[in-house]
């Protein structure tokens, strides 16, 4: 089976996107061990995340991306309690 190139690069992002995620989620064990409140360990996160974005790429894609985690919560996408499918 040949892949195009969009392929190889969409498979590329999500790996790496989820090596991020297992990254993520690695930090936030030990913050929690450490005990460090929920709260605190994602404002510092966000906070980290928008000024590496914002950095790198400049405001209107960290403004794209606060819109779109917004939507995103919105939805419920983040509600472990919700079954999306």
């Amino acid at each position: 089976m040949d892949q195009s190139l969009a392929d190889i690069d969409t498979l590329i992002r999500e790996e790496k996107r989820l090596s991020a995620v297992e990254s993520c989620e690695d930090a936030w064990a030990d913050g929690l061990a450490a005990g460090i409140e929920p709260d605190i360990m994602a404002e510092a996160a966000i906070s980290t995340a928008l000024t590496e974005l914002l950095q790198s790429s400049g405001e209107a894609t960290a403004l794209a991306l606060i819109e779109r985690m917004r939507e995103r919560l919105l939805a419920g996408e983040f509600d472990r309690n919700l079954s999306v499918h």
